[in-house]
């Protein structure tokens, strides 16, 4: 994987992410779960322009955008055309499970890395890790051997552009934030 893979749409990028692996300082696993943001998507945090909080989504492909979901939550995303990104919304844990469940107060694997919150708090992500390249340490990604068998849903917790089927998750996975329909 390298920084041209990003370079595209979010909605092409979003599901060949599932089964890539993501560590973050060591901690991490398979990507099971992500959402995908366009720059003309009403519920993208781009559609009204760059602001000081969206810069790193306007900026180099292949870095990381972190923000604050409620004011209370980090949530990351991968950089993808200027204004588009893709969410990561859970995780398979797999490496550093002890450092993940300290971060947690919880040893409940399904429960460490399922939803974009959790999965922050668990890899130790914060606003400090925005702007920076997913190719340079702390982070260090690892493209599946084979594309993954993918579902596709509505995404979760937005109140605009509910309609497009842009949230894309690990066919079988129990570590997906929440059921896809059938």
């Amino acid at each position: 994987m390298n920084p041209g893979f990003f370079e595209r749409e979010a909605t092409i990028v979003a599901p060949q992410l599932i089964g890539t692996e993501l560590y973050v300082g060591g901690a991490g696993g398979i990507i099971v779960e992500t959402e995908a943001y366009e720059p003309d998507d009403p519920a993208s945090h781009s559609f009204r322009g760059q602001s000081l909080r969206t810069r790193s989504m306007f900026g180099p492909a292949g870095h990381a955008y972190v923000y604050r979901s409620y004011g209370i939550h980090w949530c990351l995303n991968f950089v993808c055309r200027p204004g588009s990104a893709v969410l990561i919304r859970a995780v398979q844990p797999l490496a550093g499970l002890a450092e993940m469940e300290r971060r947690r107060g919880r040893n409940d694997p399904l429960l460490l890395c399922s939803g974009p919150g959790r999965l922050c708090q668990a890899l130790g992500i914060t606003i400090d890790h925005d702007g920076m390249s997913l190719f340079e340490q702390p982070f260090s990604l690892k493209a599946p051997a084979e594309p993954a068998l993918v579902m596709t849903g509505p995404r979760i917790g937005i109140s605009q552009a509910i309609d497009h089927p842009w949230r894309f998750g690990l066919q079988g996975s129990v570590y997906v934030s929440k059921r896809f329909p059938a």
